[in-house]
């Protein structure tokens, strides 16, 4: 039987958990420590979980994304045609233990090719309550919610692969306006930093 460091050994769920987690843990160290031990992982598996899947994306051997995501998740929870623009689609999404009021979305185009891959909130799960700057908590939203809570809103080019950006005007708890940029991880809020008061 291979041992978790083969590279034989299958890839899992709490595997790819890990790996959102490692992203994320560049701006919320201490959130993603109590995410790892929740899962019942080490600091090394974090990282040997990171490692493998960077080998998989790279191996010239590589599979699609869309048959990856399938491989290591199984059969999606739901999916749904989706038409975004001009792009037609299919929305795949996984339920995740981490995080059970969220989904792993994956968009998937034609001949399989995968557009966009993120946490987005569980068809019947709450939506946060996003009225001001202090509602906007590290893993408090996703995208799609601090965009509509605070709409308009514009996107910006994420820093690196599986990060994004808003920026858009909200109220501090004086009712004061600010303009915030919120910078999200895999769809999930991270930071946001303001900028001067706006009339």
């Amino acid at each position: 039987m291979p041992s978790p460091e083969s590279p034989a050994a299958p890839f899992t769920p709490l595997d790819l958990q890990l790996v959102l987690l490692r992203r994320m843990a560049d701006h919320n160290p201490d959130l993603v420590e109590d995410a790892r031990r929740a899962l019942g992982a080490s600091a090394a598996d974090l990282r040997e979980a990171n490692r493998r899947w960077q080998a998989m994306l790279r191996s010239p051997r590589a599979r699609s994304a869309a048959s990856r995501y399938h491989s290591v998740l199984g059969e999606p929870e739901s999916a749904a045609p989706r038409r975004i623009g001009d792009l037609e689609c299919e929305a795949r999404q996984w339920p995740l233990p981490l995080w059970p009021d969220l989904r792993f979305e994956v968009l998937v185009a034609d001949k399989g090719a995968v557009w966009n891959e993120w946490l987005v909130r569980a068809p019947g799960a709450g939506s946060p309550r996003l009225r001001t700057l202090d509602d906007l908590t590290p893993w408090s939203c996703t995208v799609d919610e601090a965009a509509r809570a605070f709409a308009p809103a514009r996107p910006l080019q994420g820093s690196a692969p599986t990060r994004w950006g808003l920026v858009f005007t909200a109220p501090d708890a004086e009712g004061r306006r600010h303009e915030v940029v919120a910078e999200f991880t895999w769809g999930l809020l991270q930071r946001t930093t303001t900028g001067g008061r706006r009339p």
